[in-house]
């Protein structure tokens, strides 16, 4: 079974067992979080309704992403600014979509 979520002003197609990098939810790394904003869930090519289901995730880790550098610069004004940024992320694992479990390998 598949799942869309919004979470982070993004869109995810999640499954049971998969692993998906989010923006920043709240949280320690052991944590459970439970993602609302099922957008559509399905098994196979058959839709499913979506009403009061809930997709249940493990926070794995909180981490930084990869530095991204700005730098501005104005033609023959001697002006240049440097400046980089590492956006925060949290790893997330997925358990369980609706009640149906991830099988453990």
């Amino acid at each position: 079974m598949f799942a869309i979520v919004r979470t982070g002003g993004k869109q995810y197609r999640v499954a049971a067992g998969d692993k998906i990098v989010v923006e920043k939810i709240a949280g320690d790394a052991g944590s459970t979080v439970s993602l609302g904003d099922v957008l559509l869930a399905g098994e196979g090519s058959e839709l499913k309704p979506v009403a009061g289901l809930t997709v249940s995730a493990e926070i794995i880790a909180q981490a930084k992403g990869e530095k991204v550098i700005v730098f501005k610069k104005r033609r023959r004004h001697n002006y240049r600014r440097r400046n980089g940024h590492r956006q925060q992320h949290t790893i997330l694992k997925i358990t369980a979509i609706g009640d149906q479990k991830a099988v453990e390998a």
